[in-house]
């Protein structure tokens, strides 16, 4: 009986002391991507009336180039560093993660990089959840946790999806583990700092819930097909990304040089093609995809886009660019597969993610947050489908394969002898 108390009075002790770290954790990440959010609709707004600030997209590279060369080199690797603190702690993430990776971003944006918001939002909220690890004395273990439970709050408050945002902070650390003991903390501060951004005005786009089909035979099949396509695309999307940062790293040696070339191929691109529609998040488009046919060739130039801001360098993050580019092919095979385009574009908005990210829980919950929990059985069929066939490695450089995607396969038998 006495060791019982004793046991539930340390349950509580230790849920109160999340609870308090959780809500720090949420009070900071929440009020930062609330500040990001209005920060950005100002860059968009900005750029879409003055479109000659297009031009100025190589400065701007050579400044966030520099800057980082200048003062962040130990936290140039952005979400990879959160990923490697957690995994093996060495020292607290710098605080001036947080202000570099906001500028950097909405320097990009405001001049016209492809890029997206999520690795902002989660940086911001890692290197701000880190700094608690001194004042509460955590010890390794602990660390990891707050880092996670900043992941978690950074996603889910900059998208609006707090399930979603507290099992990504747990998932994407490693493919195929799950640190279960951080559960608690991770969605304490994803649900707390979602709502500590609408606590501060903050909006999230509101996109179409598709009409959801009976299932058939066929459509689960389609999905299937979908999601191997989804997974495939989210393959060659992170491979010639990490393969052009490589290529650049080789070319020009002085890193501020990087983002300036980039900046000046995808400025020149968007005068040949005489559209910005692939430039920015393009929300827009991906609202879009969910109303109406696009053009096929849609997610083939956002993703060229992207790769070429990214791998060059600009600040972001890969996940909004990855719903438009997912959404888009949706769009696009929706006639060929016989399916409703809305469906397969909301499949393809998470599946696509979950195969870069290498995170199909929490891109199947982000559907059902997104678009309700009819479309349940499809995303989840998409994102499991799209994470296998997405291959070993995904966006994020720093996760570890604790378990592979695939069984190894048999060895071949000896032939001669029985």
């Amino acid at each position: 009986m006495l060791n019982t108390l004793a046991d539930l009075r340390q349950l509580l002790f230790t849920l109160l002391k999340w609870l308090l770290i959780a809500a720090l954790v949420a009070a900071m990440a929440g009020t930062a991507s609330a500040f990001f959010l209005f920060a950005l609709d100002w860059a968009a707004s900005t750029r879409s009336t003055h479109a000659w600030l297009i031009w100025l997209l190589p400065l701007a590279g050579l400044a966030v180039g520099w800057l980082y060369w200048r003062f962040g080199r130990e936290v140039d690797g952005g979400v990879g560093v959160l990923i490697t603190q957690t995994r093996t702690p060495t020292k607290i993430v710098p605080l001036r993660m947080a202000p570099l990776v906001l500028a950097g971003t909405i320097v990009s944006h405001l001049f016209g990089a492809s890029v997206g918001r999520e690795g902002t939002a989660v940086q911001m909220a890692g290197a701000m959840a880190d700094q608690l690890t001194g004042l509460f004395r955590l010890d390794e273990d602990e660390r990891r946790i707050v880092i996670m439970a900043g992941i978690s709050a950074g996603f889910a408050s900059i998208f609006g999806t707090p399930l979603a945002g507290a099992i990504f902070g747990l998932e994407v650390l490693a493919i195929g583990r799950m640190r279960y003991n951080a559960i608690v903390p991770c969605l304490l501060a994803a649900v707390l700092a979602d709502q500590v951004g609408l606590l501060w005005g903050a909006h999230h786009t509101h996109y179409a819930a598709p009409l959801v089909p009976t299932v058939t035979a066929w459509s689960l099949g389609a999905m299937v097909i979908a999601g191997v396509l989804f997974g495939l695309t989210a393959r060659v999307f992170a491979q010639a990304t990490h393969a052009l940062a490589a290529l650049m790293k080789r070319l020009l040696v002085w890193p501020p040089l990087r983002p300036l070339a980039g900046g000046l191929v995808v400025a020149t691109a968007v005068w040949l093609l005489g559209t910005e529609r692939y430039i920015g998040l393009g929300i827009p488009t991906i609202v879009d995809s969910l109303l109406q046919p696009l053009p096929a060739h849609d997610f083939l130039a956002k993703m060229a886009f992207t790769i070429v801001s990214l791998g060059s360098g600009f600040k972001g993050g890969e996940v909004t660019p990855l719903f438009f580019i997912g959404s888009t092919l949706g769009n696009a095979l929706a006639p060929v597969l016989h399916q409703p385009f809305a469906l397969l574009a909301a499949v393809g908005f998470v599946a696509v993610f979950a195969g870069a990210a290498n995170t199909p829980i929490a891109s199947t919950l982000m559907a059902i947050e997104l678009f309700g929990a009819e479309i349940g059985i499809y995303a989840a069929i998409g994102c499991f489908v799209a994470y296998q066939f997405s291959g070993q490695d995904g966006i994020y450089r720093a996760q570890v394969v604790a378990q592979p995607k695939n069984p190894p396969a048999p060895a071949a038998q000896a032939t001669g002898q029985p």
